[in-house]
């Protein structure tokens, strides 16, 4: 797809980079509330997530806003290009609390793999941390039986990889210990359609 608008399911998706500073505030405001309760230290203020924001309108990264109905930011889902443009890291995904479980989430994934096809990549991939206990490796000394833990592995809570999951990401690897003793970072990935 080439245009910057898409419809799809009562929700419109253009490229975060043709967002007024209004919009691009709102998303600043979406990221912070979305990660500040489960992974505070992500984006602890409003000027973090806002400089984050700012940072996903540089050449190497690309990103999508879903506007509601009434033409409110709902979402945003976003990617750097890494391995000469084969493989993007998904960074970040986020969808506003009133609207989640909606398919929001899920057709900015479909966009941004669509667009990651368009530029000739293979692979979306992602780090998903695990800091309070919402998954069975949480408190795990995971270089013990990595791969037995792994194919183990439990949603305790709400942990985002279900959700990777079904999007049709694997957990290709875990980075133990990455926010502290027992607190590891899962990795996943999906190669895209395009291939």
């Amino acid at each position: 797809m080439s245009d910057t608008s898409t419809l799809t399911k009562g929700i419109e998706i253009i490229e975060l980079k043709s967002c007024s500073e209004q919009r691009l505030d709102e998303v600043a405001r979406i990221l912070h509330e979305s990660f500040k309760d489960d992974w505070p230290d992500a984006w602890p203020t409003i000027e973090d997530a806002a400089a984050e924001v700012t940072e996903c309108l540089s050449d190497d990264r690309i990103g999508y806003v879903a506007l509601g109905t009434n033409g409110s930011v709902v979402g945003w889902v976003g990617a750097i290009r890494a391995y000469s443009g084969r493989v993007w890291e998904l960074h970040p995904l986020c969808v506003d609390a009133n609207s989640r479980r909606s398919g929001i989430g899920r057709a900015l994934m479909d966009r941004l793999a669509q667009q990651v096809c368009d530029l000739k990549g293979l692979t979306i991939y992602l780090g998903t941390d695990d800091q309070n206990d919402m998954t069975s490796l949480s408190g795990q000394d995971l270089y013990v039986d990595t791969w037995e833990q792994v194919a183990k592995i439990k949603n305790n809570g709400r942990h985002p990889f279900s959700f990777y999951e079904k999007l049709g990401f694997k957990i290709v690897g875990v980075v133990p210990d990455a926010n502290g003793y027992g607190k590891p970072d899962i990795m996943m990935a999906k190669r895209v359609g395009c291939v």
